[in-house]
């Protein structure tokens, strides 16, 4: 039997969710316009920083662990004082001898540390709300995880610019960007502790508790299974190339193919107009699902997600001196991202239906990952082979495995309809 305290869902899964994200998008995406900002190349960026997606990948490896022993409070809680720690950690070697591979290698602490929190904080949503009321708040959580990641990629980048302009050393700043990073997540970590619900977990008893091999077992004979980690790991082939050379474009110079923005520029493409659009995308994708279920919406949202793509062509064609036309693109891009990822989350909710819903959609989301990190590793050479337009064209070509997969997919038309 689960227990749960009367906490409001309203306010702590906004909570767990923007600290779910934040430093996913710290270790994966900002790294990417640190890096570019201290001199380093555009292939070295795609390689190194996608490799750091692998620890979402193998997640599961370990996601076991956590739902036969623990508990998931405890253990969020520990990951994310532990992330706090590691991005002081960077923050205090940027500007040393042989700074990237250190940067690197405590990344590679805190994507590991972030990993598990991300399963301790899904498995917590997924026992702690009924099946409607997780179809309800996807909406809610999607918009709350990019909401993060919104405030690394923009707030937190606008905070790096200022301090680049002020100090006039990219080191410097960044320095104390990620220390400033490292304070905010502990004040999040302490806003965690208390506004989540205290969940007493069912326990399975010693002489029934399955191994490992079960646990894996029963996620890889689920039906259809292999079309559905086909959908899961091509849902966003063109984004997972697109996410790491967007920030690059807009910070090169036109000379090469960029726009030649400045940092500050960056994150307010991200921090202000994208919020707005993103949160409106999300609430409503959600509500959405909520009303008529995952297969009204399926195609809309792949066409949503995907459509805006077509900016970055005509942007890099275009290039142009007005900083309204960039704004414009990430604003389309931003609602059309908020409105398709309601589908892949509920997805993903829908794969791990049946024992050991944490340790299976922990499964379902280290083969999105995969999918993240495998085209992201070759973006940066794709970049430097093809420039920018032809790059982009490319990625708007990546987008047919959705488009087909969408169509293809197997699952519940109702599935994520609100009982009524």
């Amino acid at each position: 039997m689960i227990q749960k305290s009367p906490k409001n869902p309203w306010i702590w899964v906004p909570s767990l969710y923007l600290t779910e994200s934040l430093p996913y998008v710290i270790i994966i995406t900002v790294s990417v316009v640190m890096y570019k900002s201290l001199g380093v190349s555009n292939a070295d960026i795609g390689l190194y920083t996608s490799f750091l997606y692998l620890p979402w990948v193998i997640k599961p490896i370990w996601s076991p662990i956590l739902e036969l022993f623990g508990n998931k409070k405890q253990w969020f809680l520990s990951m994310q004082l532990i992330l706090s720690l590691v991005f002081l950690a960077v923050g205090l070697t940027t500007g040393v001898n042989q700074f990237f591979l250190i940067t690197l290698a405590f990344f590679w602490m805190g994507a590991f540390a972030s990993a598990t929190n991300d399963i301790a904080s899904d498995g917590l949503y997924l026992i702690a709300l009924k099946p409607d009321q997780q179809s309800f708040f996807v909406g809610m959580r999607s918009t709350f995880y990019r909401v993060g990641m919104i405030t690394g990629q923009g707030l937190i980048v606008i905070f790096a610019g200022y301090l680049e302009e002020e100090f006039g050393n990219p080191a410097q700043a960044w320095s104390w960007t990620m220390i400033a990073v490292s304070g905010l997540m502990l004040l999040l970590t302490g806003i965690n502790y208390l506004a989540t619900p205290k969940v007493i977990e069912a326990r399975i008893a010693k002489v029934d508790r399955p191994s490992f091999g079960k646990v894996f077992e029963t996620f890889f004979t689920k039906k259809n299974i292999g079309l559905s980690l086909a959908f899961v790991l091509l849902y966003r082939l063109g984004e997972s190339q697109l996410v790491k050379m967007a920030s690059p474009f807009f910070l090169d110079t036109r000379e090469v193919g960029g726009l030649g923005l400045s940092v500050t520029e960056v994150g307010y493409l991200y921090g202000t107009l994208g919020v707005i659009a993103l949160l409106a995308g999300g609430i409503i994708g959600g509500i959405l699902i909520s009303r008529d279920g995952l297969g009204k919406w399926m195609i809309p949202m792949v066409i949503a997600i995907n459509a805006p793509n077509l900016g970055y062509v005509l942007l890099s064609w275009v290039q142009p001196e007005s900083f309204i036309f960039p704004a414009t693109v990430v604003l389309i891009e931003q609602l059309g991202y908020g409105f398709g990822f309601a589908a892949y989350m509920v997805f993903l909710i829908y794969l791990a239906e049946g024992l050991f819903k944490t340790a299976h959609y922990a499964l379902a989301t280290g083969f999105m990952a995969l999918g993240m990190m495998l085209p992201g590793m070759i973006s940066g050479y794709m970049q430097e082979w093809l420039g920018y337009p032809g790059f982009f064209v490319w990625v708007v070509i990546a987008t047919i495995p959705s488009f087909v997969m969408a169509f293809a997919a197997k699952y519940p038309r109702e599935f994520g309809k609100k009982v009524s």
